[in-house]
């Protein structure tokens, strides 16, 4: 019998023989033993047998391969298409998704059809407000109001919840439906409108329904503004807030400094205007807008701004009824400090405007002619990274053109200078939650009236970075 150190060193051999041709070329040995010669053909046949086996095997999972490789291949074919772009962030809200522009090929069905998901956010308010005199007979002496324009009812309120979807369409366009909860249960569309992302030459175009680009608030939604509530000319020369279905271009200048200059169409279905069904449009609006740095922790914005609307039959108080025209214009000016322009523990806002305006026509039968103007000055100071508090000062006047006929009608401001004086504290639990404090000593009419407010809102969901 063979030892096992016999067989290991044939072995060797063996494989040296099989696997070195330089082995195989060397001098010729002498004969080995008939034991030793028959262990290296039983090792001989082993290698065989196992090489047979896994070529078999390697040929089999290469078949499998190529199999799912052209599968795979066939399901997800799709028609040449050019890449998809990259939108600039203009306009664009964080969570929206960017899809390729469509090709004219035939749409190809595959997994990618749900890429364009837009972004949903919504905005949760709610108010709590008490009043020393039932705010149903409240009044802004001399100036006839819209529903939008009156005092909140007392007590408990949803306030003006929303939900708003926006997403970027293509490289070019994107677009926004903002839908508002009031609380009377009714839901309205506050904003629908596609906006352009890819123009060249620093201009912007937007189509739908939105609010104007008029002064320092309008533009910003309820769940934005600096108080719970706007600012006495506001509510009195623009319904609250002047929004409205048109047109508008901007037109951002290439300058060292922030410029912009634009202009609107618009229907003129809303307060001040009233011309709807009508070919030509009912309020048309231009604004500039400049601001820069004064350094690292200040900058400045000022703005002017211009509205003309016609008004047909427009109607307010019950009974009152005007038409005629209306030209009004805005100058606004902001100040904003935060130390190093980090904002997160402290900052201080101040801004504040000044409205003039003329109204003239027909008021209720009767010849009317008036020059409005009014203004509002407010600060608000962060003092800590969830703590703020405002105060904010808001005047009107109203010169009308002598008529008797209008004597004690809404026109009729009876000498009474509307203002108010308001403050407010506020407590932030994070970016997404907010709880404010608010009183008011409103002098809108000719009896005062003490408002207490209270208000949450809370924001979740991808939402776009509030204007400056």
């Amino acid at each position: 019998m063979t030892r096992p150190s016999a067989s290991l060193a044939a072995a060797g051999v063996a494989f040296g023989l099989v696997l070195s041709p330089q082995a195989q070329a060397a001098p010729a040995k002498p004969p080995a033993p008939a034991s030793e010669a028959a262990d290296m053909a039983a090792l001989k046949q082993q290698l065989n047998d196992l090489r047979s086996e896994y070529d078999a095997k390697i040929q089999a999972l290469e078949q499998r391969l190529q199999a799912a490789e052209d599968k795979a291949a066939a399901a997800t074919a799709v028609p040449t298409a050019p890449p998809p772009a990259t939108v600039a962030d203009a306009g664009a809200a964080p969570g929206e998704v960017v899809i390729p522009d469509a090709s004219p090929e035939p749409e190809v069905k595959t997994a990618s059809q749900n890429a364009m998901n837009p972004g949903v956010s919504v905005v949760l308010n709610g108010n709590y407000v008490a009043m020393s005199h039932d705010p149903a007979g409240a009044r802004i002496a001399g100036f006839p109001l819209t529903d939008d324009a009156r005092l909140p009812s007392r007590g408990f309120s949803l306030g003006e919840s929303e939900i708003t979807l926006a997403a970027n369409v293509d490289p070019y366009l994107t677009a926004n439906l903002t839908a508002s909860f009031s609380n009377d249960d009714s839901v309205s569309v506050e904003e629908a409108f596609i906006q352009t992302t890819g123009l060249a030459g620093g201009v912007t175009l937007k189509a739908g329904r939105f609010f104007s680009a008029i002064g320092y608030l309008n533009e910003r939604h309820a769940h934005n503004w600096s108080f719970i509530d706007m600012p006495l000319p506001y509510r009195a020369l623009l319904g609250e807030q002047y929004g409205d279905d048109g047109v508008q271009a901007r037109w951002l200048a290439p300058t060292p400094f922030f410029l912009e200059v634009g202009g609107e169409l618009f229907r003129g279905d809303h307060f001040p205007a009233s011309t709807p069904g009508r070919n030509r449009p009912g309020a048309e609006t231009a604004f500039v807008h400049a601001g820069s740095d004064f350094n690292d922790s200040s900058s400045w914005l000022a703005a002017l701004s211009y509205l003309h609307t016609d008004a047909h039959g427009r109607a307010t108080d019950p009974g009152d009824v005007f038409n005629g025209r209306g030209d009004l214009g805005i100058a606004s000016v902001v100040y904003k400090w935060a130390p190093g322009g980090n904002p997160t523990q402290r900052n201080l806002v101040l801004s504040g405007e000044y409205f003039l305006g003329r109204q003239s026509g027909v008021f209720n039968g009767a010849p009317a002619g008036r020059d409005q103007n009014g203004w509002y000055a407010q600060g608000v100071y962060q003092f800590t990274n969830r703590w703020s508090a405002g105060i904010r000062y808001a005047q009107l006047n109203s010169v009308d053109t002598p008529n008797l006929a209008l004597a004690g009608s809404e026109l009729d401001g009876f000498g009474h200078t509307p203002r108010a004086v308001t403050g407010l504290i506020e407590f932030d639990s994070s970016e997404f939650g907010r709880f404010r404090a608010q009183y008011t000593h409103d002098m809108a009419d000719r009896r005062s009236n003490d408002e207490l407010m209270l208000q949450y809102t809370i924001v979740y969901g991808p939402h776009g970075a509030h204007r400056y």
